[in-house]
């Protein structure tokens, strides 16, 4: 089922008065009924999405890292760099982020980066409200399928997407908050192309980090 299809018999229930409508299965808009179970599944539900996005890039950005990681990195959508090579954060905002990872002893091999959209916006361009709707249950999922006990978001656009808040970076940065739709601790911060040109905020980025790798001991 389509999702424009989805929307409307949602609509046709609601209008009915139907309210409550549940199901043991997981679902995301625009897929089958077949639950996804792994990444490798997810990302080819996700490259067969219609979107003009794909018409753009030159590659699907997924995620990479460790797959079992406690720590998740979202970010915001693919760069040039990130788009030529098919992995998240391989720029110069990949670099420093590698910085700030070793600058509280992590490495990739040790977490999970991804972004709210796998494919890189024309022109670098921040991602739509209407991109974010349509992507969001994918990133539910991939969430999901990863598990982590905290997540960062790296960015106020990554931040509003997965909260669904109007609040800007500056005033959720560092906050640590939950949704009822995932069980990991969410800890919004700067995006590190932010730091780049503002490089004084780097030490609240360090301490948001930290602060998540505290976090993560002490669940764990």
């Amino acid at each position: 089922m389509k999702e424009k299809e989805f929307h409307h018999v949602l609509e046709w229930f609601l209008d009915a008065g139907v309210s409550d409508i549940t199901s043991n299965e997981r679902f995301i808009p625009g897929e089958t009924k077949k639950e996804i179970s792994t990444l490798a599944e997810l990302k080819e539900v996700i490259a067969q999405i219609d979107t003009p996005l794909k018409n753009c890039a030159l590659n699907i950005v997924f995620g990479v890292g460790n797959e079992k990681a406690d720590l998740l990195l979202l970010g915001e959508a693919p760069g040039a760099e990130e788009d030529k090579y098919g992995v998240p954060f391989v720029g110069q905002s990949g670099k420093l982020l590698d910085k700030i990872l070793a600058s509280v002893g992590l490495d990739r091999t040790e977490v999970y980066i991804t972004n709210i959209l796998p494919w890189r916006p024309p022109g670098n361009r921040t991602p739509t409200n209407q991109e974010i709707e349509l992507f969001r249950p994918y990133v539910l999922q991939h969430i999901a399928l990863i598990d982590p006990k905290v997540i960062i978001c790296l960015g106020g656009t990554a931040t509003k997407a997965l909260l669904q808040t109007s609040q800007g970076i500056v005033q959720l940065r560092g906050k640590k908050t939950k949704i009822d739709a995932i069980s990991a601790e969410i800890i919004p911060t700067f995006h590190p192309a932010y730091l780049l040109r503002s490089p004084s905020q780097k030490r609240e980025v360090w301490l948001d980090f930290l602060n998540a790798v505290n976090v993560v001991g002490c669940v764990g």
